[in-house]
C-alpha cells in the first residue's frame, strides 16, 4: 500500500466481489466489479434495492462497456445475485464507456428507464454515432496543434475512429433527466445528485444522508487522480478549474461518508483524499510552470507528468491532461500562448 492509499481507511479490506457476485456494503447497496480491456482493468458498479410502481427489484448505477466478458458477468448477477429480480432503473453517472457501454442493452433486457444528466446523455447519443468532432480521429488535428508529430501515433489515433461505438453501441433514444441538488427516491432513501464537471460534462455523484455513502463515479477515486482533459471537441475549455471547483461540493459532507468509487476499492477518508487530489494537482502546475521558462507545448509536457510508456489509448489521456494543466495556467495570466511558425501552439511565462 502506498503513502496515499495508507492515508484512508478500507472497510471491506482486500475483499473483493468474486466475478458474477455481489457483495453487500450497506443497507440495501451491493457492490459489483466488470473487467475492462485496458490497463485500468476493472469497474466497479453499484445495485440498490429498490421499489418503483409496485414493483420490487433493483437500481443499477453504471454498466460496463459492451464485451462479450461483461454481458456473460450481467447474465451470472441476473441469476445468482439478483434471483430473477428485475432491473427498475438503470443510472448512469456520466458519458464514459466503462459506465453507459451496456445502457441500452441493460434498458432494452428490462424495459427500465435510462437516468442521467443532460450533458452526460447528449454527449453519449453524439459519441456513439461518431458524429464529426467527437469521433476518434478529431483528436489528430487537435493534438497536432499541439506538439503531437510522432507519426506512427499519428495513425495509431487515426485508428480509432471506431473507439467508443464498439464499447457503446447503442444509447437508448430517451431518457429521464437528472440534475444538481436533485433528490432521487431509491428504495425508500434519499440520495442528492451532486453535479461535478471537469472530468465529463456533467457528471452525476449521489449522496445517501441516511445511509452516509457517497457513490462518487470517478469523481473522487482512492488511488488514481481522476483524469481531466482537453479535447477537440472544446478546444479552448478550461476542465481542471472546472474540476478543482467541483471538488467543493463535497466538502460538506461528513468526514465518516463511506465513499464508493468506480475504480479501486470503498473507503473512508474523504476529505483527506480530495486534499491530496487538490495537492497532487497543485504540484503538477508547479512542474508545468517551471517547464514553461521555455516555451512549450502539451506534448512536451507529457513526459514530466507521465514518467512511463503510452500507448495510443493513455496518449489520448496523457495529452489531453497535460494541456488542461497549461490551460489553466493561461487563463490565470501565468502563461501565454503563441502560434509558432510551425503550427504548433506553445505556452511560456510570463
Amino acid at each position: 500500500m502506498n503513502a496515499l492509499e495508507s492515508a484512508l481507511s478500507y472497510p471491506c479490506g482486500d475483499a473483493l466481489p468474486a466475478p458474477g457476485s455481489l457483495m453487500r456494503l450497506a443497507d440495501g447497496v451491493r457492490w459489483l466489479r466488470m473487467p475492462l480491456p485496458f490497463a485500468l482493468d476493472h469497474i466497479n458498479l453499484w445495485l440498490l434495492e429498490d421499489e418503483r410502481d409496485a414493483r420490487s427489484g433493483f437500481t443499477a448505477i453504471d454498466c460496463g462497456v459492451a464485451t462479450d466478458a461483461t454481458r456473460a458477468a450481467w447474465e451470472q448477477i441476473f441469476v445468482d445475485g439478483m434471483r430473477g429480480a428485475p432491473l427498475l432503473r438503470v443510472l448512469a453517472t456520466h458519458c464514459h464507456p466503462d459506465h453507459v457501454g451496456l445502457a441500452d442493452w441493460l434498458c432494452t433486457r428490462f424495459g427500465a428507464p435510462l437516468w442521467m444528466s443532460t450533458g452526460e446523455y447528449g454527449f453519449a447519443r453524439m459519441m456513439s454515432a461518431a458524429l464529426p468532432g467527437v469521433d476518434g480521429t478529431a483528436a489528430i488535428p487537435h493534438f497536432e496543434r499541439h506538439g503531437l508529430v510522432d507519426a506512427a501515433l499519428r495513425a495509431q489515433l487515426g485508428e480509432r475512429r471506431s473507439y467508443y461505438p464498439t464499447l457503446v453501441p447503442a444509447v437508448p433514444a430517451a431518457y429521464t433527466r437528472i440534475q444538481d441538488g436533485q433528490r432521487i427516491a431509491i428504495g425508500g432513501r434519499e440520495w442528492r445528485m451532486i453535479a461535478g464537471f471537469g472530468h465529463s460534462p456533467e457528471h452525476a455523484a449521489l449522496y445517501c444522508d441516511a445511509l452516509n455513502v457517497l457513490i462518487s463515479g470517478d469523481m473522487v477515486l482512492p488511488r488514481i487522480s481522476t483524469n481531466v482533459s482537453v479535447f477537440a471537441v472544446e478546444p479552448e475549455g478550461n476542465p481542471l478549474q472546472q474540476y478543482l471547483d467541483s471538488l467543493a461540493r463535497f466538502d460538506g459532507l461528513p468526514a465518516a461518508t463511506l465513499v464508493l468509487p468506480s475504480h479501486g476499492r470503498p473507503f473512508t477518508g474523504l476529505h483527506t483524499r480530495i486534499a491530496q487530489l487538490r495537492a497532487h494537482h497543485a504540484a503538477r502546475l508547479a512542474e508545468v510552470v517551471q517547464a514553461c521558462r521555455t516555451p512549450a507545448s502539451a506534448a512536451d509536457i507529457v513526459p514530466l507528468m507521465f514518467r512511463r510508456p503510452l500507448d495510443a489509448h493513455q496518449l489520448t489521456f496523457a495529452l489531453g491532461e497535460a494541456l488542461a494543466h497549461l490551460h489553466k495556467l493561461w487563463y490565470d495570466g501565468v502563461l501565454r500562448r503563441s502560434h509558432d511558425d510551425d503550427g504548433i501552439l506553445r505556452f511560456h511565462l510570463i
